[in-house]
C-alpha cells in the first residue's frame, strides 16, 4: 500500500486554501474604471473690449480756389467700445464704437480758424487671429467706417458749417494677451483713410467749400471680455 509523505499532503492544503483565499479576494476587489476626459465647454463667439484710444489726425485740406489752403484738425483721447463676434477661432468681425469732435482751423493762406465738428464713425472690421501662440493672440483686420459729423460749430467769421458724411476704408493690427479664459488685455492700431467734402459760409470771404483729408490713426489700449 502507498502511503502519501505527510509534508507533501499539507504543502498540497495549504496550496489550495491560498488558491482559494486568493480567488475571494479577486471577488471581493473594487472594479476601478478608466477615468472619462472631461469635454470643455464650448466657449461663447461673442466678446467686448473697452479701450482709451488717441485719436491722431494727418491735417490735410484744402479751400477751392484758394491756392496755399490747408486745414488742420485737433488730436483727441476717447473711450472706445467694441463688440466681436467669433465665427471660427480665427475669423472674427468687430464693430468698432465711440465719438469724438475736432477742432478746424484754416492754417494756410487764409489763416482762421474754422469750427468745431462732433465725429461718429462706426468701423466694421473682418478679423484674422493667430491661435498658436498660447496666451498672446495677436489678429489683422480690415474694413469699412461711416463717419457722421454732428452737432457743428462755426468760428472766426464762418457760417452754416456743414462737413458730408462720408465712407472710409479701415485697417487695422493688434492683440490680446488673455490672462484667463475670459480677461484679457488688448493692444490696437487702426488707420481709417477718411476725406470728405465741406462747405461754410464767411463774413468777408463768402461762400466757401473744399476737402477735408483727415486719415486718423486710431491708437488704443483696454481691456478685454470674452463670454
Amino acid at each position: 500500500m502507498n502511503r502519501k509523505c505527510p509534508r507533501i499532503s499539507g504543502l498540497a492544503a495549504g496550496l489550495a486554501m491560498l488558491g482559494a483565499t486568493a480567488a475571494g479576494a479577486a471577488d471581493l476587489a473594487p472594479i476601478v474604471e478608466a477615468p472619462i476626459a472631461e469635454v470643455p465647454a464650448a466657449s461663447s463667439p461673442w466678446q467686448i473690449r473697452v479701450r482709451g484710444v488717441g485719436v491722431i489726425t494727418e491735417d490735410s485740406g484744402s479751400v477751392n480756389g484758394v491756392a496755399g489752403s490747408d486745414l488742420s484738425y485737433s488730436d483727441s483721447v476717447i473711450p472706445e467700445l467694441d463688440i466681436s463676434y467669433y465665427f471660427t477661432d480665427n475669423i472674427a468681425a468687430e464693430l468698432i464704437l465711440g465719438t469724438t469732435f475736432a477742432d478746424i482751423d484754416e492754417d494756410g493762406a487764409v489763416g482762421v480758424p474754422v469750427g468745431r465738428a462732433w465725429l461718429l464713425p462706426p468701423t466694421l472690421t473682418l478679423q484674422y487671429h493667430f491661435t498658436d501662440f498660447g496666451a498672446f493672440k495677436p489678429y489683422v483686420g480690415a474694413g469699412v467706417n461711416y463717419s457722421m459729423f454732428y452737432n457743428q460749430s462755426e468760428r472766426g467769421g464762418f457760417h452754416n458749417l456743414d462737413v458730408e458724411n462720408a465712407f472710409g476704408v479701415a485697417l487695422q493690427v493688434g492683440f490680446d494677451y488673455m490672462l484667463d479664459e475670459h480677461w484679457g488685455v488688448n493692444f490696437d492700431v487702426k488707420k481709417i483713410f477718411l476725406e470728405t467734402d465741406w462747405s461754410a459760409d464767411h463774413d468777408s470771404l463768402g461762400a466757401l467749400s473744399g476737402k477735408a483729408k483727415i486719415d486718423p490713426w486710431l491708437i488704443g489700449g483696454g481691456i478685454t471680455y470674452r463670454f
